[in-house]
């Protein structure tokens, strides 16, 4: 991949989009990940003024720390770079005192996990709609259409996607063009919906570098039956995960009236 050309290529898409639109800018939540990192030093080299969030809540210190690392050496780099902290946590305590907390706890964890989200893109919002910017999206391509990584209505609540297109060891190589941090580009991806420091995946059960291959296979037309061993196994995970997060990468079904009945 040539590697400066694209980040020129999508700087510049950026930059077009945010003129079109007549909007002063973006905004991006920052997690101390390479999906965020990658995302808010792109839309800072636009020139645009560029508000990076941080969002934590009950994070793991490792995550806060990487965080506030990037936000401060992209505001060295950068003089369209602002920040700020959101503290999300007396929110989120809060919402749970409103909501009943009984069923499996799986079940529980999840759906609090998929809140926190979903707190996190409305403060997002919200700073948006007070600057007059727009929510830049921090997903790539495995996470977003490949195995629907994320949650909907959360991180998958955005304006525009930068780097959707890219798989996530793509996304590597940007960082390490637009010099993100070491911390970051060492550390294991993790979506840091739990409050601790669990990996995507320990979640997912594969790696990127597994999920890119089996998404590639995927599209091939390949079937599980054509594997044998480690590979069967990460192409039924792909597949499970691909299938039953359909619903967050299609249009939202719509009741289309009969002619007839109107």
């Amino acid at each position: 991949m040539k590697t400066d050309k694209v980040i020129e290529y999508i700087v510049s898409w950026l930059k077009d989009y945010a003129t079109n639109a007549k909007v002063n800018g973006f905004v991006v939540g920052v997690s101390g990940g390479i999906d965020s990192a990658v995302t808010s030093t792109l839309c800072a080299k636009t020139g645009l003024p560029t508000l990076c969030i941080e969002m934590p809540i009950h994070q793991a210190q490792s995550h806060v720390n990487r965080a506030q690392e990037h936000i401060k050496q992209l505001k060295e780099r950068f003089e369209n770079v602002s920040d700020v902290r959101v503290d999300l946590t007396p929110v989120f305590e809060e919402f749970k005192t409103e909501v009943s907390l009984d069923g499996k706890q799986a079940t529980v964890d999840m759906a609090l996990a998929n809140t926190r989200a979903r707190l996190r893109m409305t403060t997002l919002y919200y700073h948006a709609g007070l600057l007059g910017r727009l929510v830049a999206g921090t997903g790539n391509k495995v996470e977003d259409f490949g195995v629907g990584f994320y949650t909907k209505y959360g991180d998958g609540g955005v304006d525009l996607s930068p780097i959707a297109d890219l798989m996530k060891s793509e996304v590597y190589l940007l960082g390490k063009e637009l010099e993100v941090p070491e911390s970051i580009m060492n550390a294991a991806p993790s979506d840091g919906l739990f409050g601790d420091t669990r990996s995507d995946e320990d979640q997912i059960g594969a790696n990127y570098d597994e999920l890119e291959w089996a998404m590639r296979m995927h599209d091939e037309g390949k079937t599980v039956e054509d594997f044998s061993g480690r590979q069967r196994e990460v192409f039924s995970i792909y597949k499970r995960f691909n299938s039953a997060n359909k619903h967050k990468m299609t249009p939202i079904p719509v009741c289309e009236i009969p002619q007839n009945l109107t």
